[in-house]
């Protein structure tokens, strides 16, 4: 391990330097406050992690990579003593402490260094000076979960160094080193050629984002005709997902934007603005994708409350219909049993107990007749008006 890198990387608590102890606690930053990590991992997507952070740093001269630094100091001993020499560091999301030893070393500002420390920043543009601060959000789509991460890549770029941050998800950067290093032509331009590829690195990570997240409207435009009763749930949690993608990929554009304006004050060679107008042709077509995605979603959610609507209108209708039906026959019923009341009052009258003397009628000799004549005369009646008012 070389010496630069132990000093850089080991934790401060270590350091016997008197000055070092001397000075006052630092007061942490909004961003490290809001950092949610608890630990660092050894490895991550592949790629060993050297020292906790530094993944990998060389110095480069026409496009060739030349040994490795020795210290932060000989690096920029040897970018001011070597004209035409690059340094290029790559990190995994390091400490405070680290970013400030490099800070110092190459002038970055302190403002960027707070940015650059944790994660949960916007992709933005800035210039300090003569270096380049980028924050760019890379994105991966999980196939088995079926759900997008999103990680953050952090580039300082000067007149004669880069460094690259990466925090979370954001994929490796080691094919980005490796196609460069292939390509000495490319990589003798300086540090915006390696924007460039870190740019059209994360662009092109977009595509698999992009194809995925179209899978799964498929899927849920499939489930909401289907008459799937989850599928409210993941138009929610997708509309969610596009959304995140939507403020990763919106603001690219914006960067891309501020590079093509620079172009001329900076002088940016010819060749890097023909890769970087491919970029933001790739990155505009993401964007817009990703804005066709939101506006299918939120059409699917409409098409999706309607059918629900529509089919608790059926339910509710068939319900209706079904007490209607059950309201006629209970009318019948009624009807009937109004009918069949009638003789059964007068039979149950005449049918008391009482003594002759006290009952008229009892000894009339057309009474029995005039009894069944009354039952069926108000049997008749009640028949008549149940039918006339439809009950019948």
């Amino acid at each position: 391990m070389s010496d630069w890198r132990s000093r850089v990387l080991r934790p401060v608590r270590r350091i016997a330097a008197p000055a070092v102890k001397a000075e006052p606690e630092r007061k942490p930053s909004p961003e490290e406050s809001m950092d949610p990590r608890g630990h660092r991992p050894a490895r991550r997507d592949g790629v060993r992690v050297l020292d906790g952070q530094v993944l990998d740093a060389a110095l480069y001269r026409d496009g060739r990579r030349l040994n490795s630094p020795s210290s932060p100091a000989d690096v920029r001993a040897r970018l001011r003593d070597e004209p035409g020499t690059m340094a290029w560091i790559g990190l995994y999301q390091p400490d405070a402490e680290h970013l400030e030893v490099l800070g110092k070393e190459f002038g970055l500002h302190e403002l960027a260094i707070e940015d650059a420390v944790v994660a949960h920043q916007r992709p933005k543009l800035e210039r300090y000076g003569d270096t380049l601060f980028v924050v760019l959000r890379a994105a991966r789509y999980d196939d088995d979960a079926e759900q997008v991460e999103f990680g953050e890549i952090h580039l300082f770029c000067g007149p004669d160094f880069v460094l690259t941050v990466r925090h979370g998800n954001a994929p490796p950067l080691r094919a980005v080193r490796e196609r460069m290093e292939a390509d000495p032509a490319l990589l003798a331009r300086g540090s915006e050629a390696v924007l460039y590829a870190v740019l059209d690195h994360v662009v092109d990570g977009y595509a698999p984002v992009v194809a995925g997240l179209q899978n799964d409207i498929d899927e849920i435009e499939t489930q909401v005709f289907g008459g799937d009763p989850g599928v409210s749930r993941r138009i929610y949690e997708l509309s969610r997902e596009v959304i995140e993608f939507q403020r990763a990929t919106r603001p690219l554009l914006a960067i891309l934007d501020g590079l093509t304006a620079g172009f001329d004050k900076y002088g940016t060679e010819e060749e890097l603005q023909r890769y970087l107008r491919d970029v933001a042709d790739h990155a505009t077509t993401v964007a817009e994708r990703v804005d066709g995605f939101r506006q299918m979603l939120a059409d699917i959610l409409t098409v999706n409350a309607t059918l629900v609507t529509q089919a608790q209108n059926e339910e509710i209708k068939h319900m209706t219909e079904a007490s209607l039906a059950q309201n006629e026959e209970i009318k019948k019923i009624s009807s009937w049993a109004a009918i069949l009341f009638a003789p059964t009052l007068i039979g149950t009258v005449y049918g008391m107990n009482f003594q002759p003397p006290n009952m008229p009628e009892l000894r009339w000799t057309y009474g029995y007749p005039f009894a069944l004549a009354l039952m069926a005369l108000t049997c008749l009646s009640l028949y008549v008006i149940f039918k006339r008012r439809g009950w019948l």
